[in-house]
């Protein structure tokens, strides 16, 4: 009975979800309610959804602060000398323009909001694009790949994030196993981005171009800033302190929300010294942090009364009955390959709040710990940013002007192989099936 409650209250909220009939948040927290109610559970729904809230209250604080901190160090200019040089560098040549893609890609990313970055990415490079005749297609592939390997692998970023929340997981214990995955994720980009760029220089040749016209100010045009909150003087200290956050966060010395509260309390103080420009600097970024924390605490209601009713472990223990005993050893690597379909065809809301609490209690019947199911699932973004239901996705089609269609066909086997390549490269470094 309550393994079909269940799975009857995941189908329908995925529908709801895919359909577009309702927000996530919205959901979130109508759906298993209702659910919750009609299972007989109404007296004691709201326990469960306060411990569910209470359970990601932690993970909601460190993904606001760590969008803050990379948002402020963006608006700061920190990766501006660099993404200028890349730009300056790649000149005529189509393969150094997608390498260079790539490369700004990766970088940009780690603030972690795809809209962001693919308003940067394609802002400063489009302009080279059109001047060469190079195939949009390569630069929302590049552009798409890159994003998907940074925004899956690290903690602040929308699967790590969602997946750590509802099961109370520490992000470093997520992360650092998977820190040799990102970085040879971003070197299979990098090659991918290079064998399509030679694609293209076959094709097109190399250009001589006097001078670089439309991209002078990349950065300035793409952001859609005032110059006035660069702060190209504190360069150096803005890098010792970002390379100082990420060395604490990778030993685990200080808890990842408190280091990052703490981080973008120093972040501020050193460019935004009055209160004036730090209210400006959070309003600006406040908008999309609010939308993904309602998102996180109604998912957080949304596995209260999942784990509360005990309609997840239903779920899990027919799911052990089916698969056969000798498996149950490969299960994360199972896991990881069934994500592909899954992201591909669901949202990550539907996906992560729904089916991967299933995954991770039925990985403990075969002795698994539930982080490495978490591992396992965001190695498969690549796929999901081939939904055309994605905001990010829709943005990066619209703002290059190509079909839909056409931008699939082109970007499958890439995207596909990127997530083979990723879970080749975690299994081997132990990150899944440890």
């Amino acid at each position: 009975m309550l393994t079909v409650l269940g799975l009857t209250m995941i189908a329908v909220f995925t529908y709801f979800i895919m359909s577009g009939r309702m927000s996530s948040f919205t959901a979130l927290t109508v759906i298993p309610l209702l659910f919750a109610i009609i299972g007989g559970f109404g007296s004691s729904v709201d326990t469960m959804m306060l411990e569910g809230i209470k359970l990601v209250a932690t993970s909601a604080a460190f993904l606001l602060f760590a969008l803050l901190f990379f948002g402020i160090m963006i608006d700061a200019g920190m990766f501006d000398p660099l993404i200028n040089k890349i730009i300056k560098t790649v000149k005529g040549d189509p393969l150094k323009v997608a390498v260079g893609t790539a490369i700004l890609t990766l970088l940009v990313a780690l603030d972690g909001d795809g809209t962001t970055t693919f308003i940067i990415v394609i802002s400063s490079m489009l302009p080279l694009y059109r001047r060469l005749n190079m195939n949009p297609l390569v630069l929302a592939t590049i552009a798409m790949l890159s994003f998907s390997v940074v925004c899956g692998l690290t903690p602040w970023g929308g699967p790590g994030i969602r997946a750590l929340s509802v099961l109370g997981l520490e992000q470093t214990d997520f992360f650092i196993p998977l820190i040799p995955t990102l970085i040879g994720g971003a070197i299979w980009v990098i090659i991918v981005s290079f064998i399509l760029g030679k694609m293209e220089r076959k094709r097109l040749g190399v250009v001589d171009l006097d001078e670089f016209e439309n991209t002078a100010y990349p950065l300035e045009v793409a952001a859609t800033q005032e110059c006035s909150i660069k702060r190209p003087q504190m360069l150096w200290i803005n890098l010792s302190l970002t390379i100082i956050v990420m060395a604490v966060l990778i030993m685990g010395l200080v808890k990842p929300a408190v280091l990052f509260l703490v981080a973008v309390v120093i972040a501020m103080l050193i460019n935004y010294p009055t209160i004036e420009l730090q209210k400006e600097r959070i309003n600006d970024h406040g908008a999309n942090a609010l939308m993904v924390l309602l998102v996180v605490f109604a998912g957080g209601a949304f596995t209260g009364i999942l784990s509360g009713t005990e309609m997840v472990d239903s779920i899990a223990d027919d799911l052990v009955s089916i698969i056969p005993e000798s498996w149950g050893s490969y299960f994360s690597v199972i896991i990881a390959l069934i994500s592909i379909p899954f992201t591909f065809v669901m949202s990550n809301d539907a996906f992560f709040f729904g089916v991967v609490p299933i995954f991770a209690n039925t990985a403990t019947a075969y002795g698994i710990e539930p982080i490495e199911i978490v591992r396992a699932v965001v190695l498969s973004q690549s796929a999901h940013f081939l939904l055309p239901l994605v905001p990010a996705t829709i943005l990066l089609i619209g703002m290059l002007k190509i079909n839909i269609a056409e931008y699939v066909r082109f970007a499958f086997k890439w995207s596909v192989l990127t997530c083979l390549v990723l879970i080749l490269l975690a299994w081997t470094t132990g990150a899944i099936m440890t």
